[in-house]
């Protein structure tokens, strides 16, 4: 793994070309996977069955605000057979027997799988961030917390959106090539590591603190710092693959 000085330093074409990103990989340097060991498969694994059992939005928030119940026991149940299923048949992103990507810069066809699992896990990623902000708003501007009736009325037209434009293969890492995968992979988990440690974050400081303007005033503003400070983390290439890996020789994607 090679690690670059900072963007600022790099000529500009070759700063623009890495995202001002302080730290890159060359795809040279990537040890290259002939297969993926049962290990990786499995651990890849339960991130599908939680983006998949998520999906349901308002279903989700009811697991949240009261708990487990048969409901989710069901769609538990399915979402971890089909995607057992899936991914004994290697059809789950990171449990394939071998790697798809090998080349970052080569036009290869995008699997439906691919394009269906990252499409799920932006729609998680984007659509319960969106709601929670907005829960906190309009609990800010009122007095009152309407989240629940928010879910209920916004969640599936907003994810709907993100499904719809991933079947157009309008975002990252869900396009019909794979041309790009180098740069798409740094915002798809840029996004991933952003929301993942924001919404512990706020889940905690809606347990501890109260619920009033000033109390919901300092959850919002925590809320968006750690989004923003995991976020600025990841376009420098500090996180775990988001450091853009610039094309050339053989790599292999995860």
């Amino acid at each position: 793994m090679t690690l670059d000085p900072l963007s600022h330093l790099l000529p500009p074409a070759y700063a623009q070309q890495v995202g001002q990103a302080a730290f890159v990989e060359h795809a040279s340097d990537r040890r290259i996977r002939e297969r993926n060991k049962v290990t990786y498969r499995l651990a890849h694994w339960p991130i599908w069955i939680w983006t998949f059992f998520i999906a349901p939005g308002p279903l989700t928030f009811d697991l949240f605000e009261n708990g487990f119940d048969r409901r989710m026991a069901a769609w538990l149940g399915f979402v971890v057979a089909a995607t057992g299923i899936a991914g004994l048949r290697g059809r789950l992103p990171g449990v394939e027997p071998r790697p798809y990507i090998i080349r970052f810069t080569e036009d290869k066809p995008n699997p439906l799988y691919r394009r269906v699992c990252y499409t799920l896990a932006w729609s998680a990623v984007i659509t319960f961030a969106a709601l929670n902000i907005a829960g906190l708003v309009v609990a800010i501007a009122t007095g009152r917390w309407y989240l629940k009736e928010m879910y209920r009325a916004a969640y599936f037209p907003i994810a709907g959106t993100i499904w719809l434009l991933g079947a157009l293969g309008l975002l990252p890492r869900v396009k019909r090539s794979t041309v790009g995968e180098g740069h798409e992979r740094r915002y798809f988990y840029g996004s991933v590591w952003a929301v993942c440690a924001a919404q512990p974050v706020l889940w905690v400081l809606w347990t501890v603190l109260p619920q009033n303007r000033g109390a919901d005033t300092l959850k919002l503003a925590i809320f968006l710092a750690v989004l923003a400070y995991m976020g600025n983390r990841a376009r420098l290439g500090l996180l775990p693959r988001t450091r853009p890996i610039l094309p050339g020789e053989l790599a292999v994607s995860d």
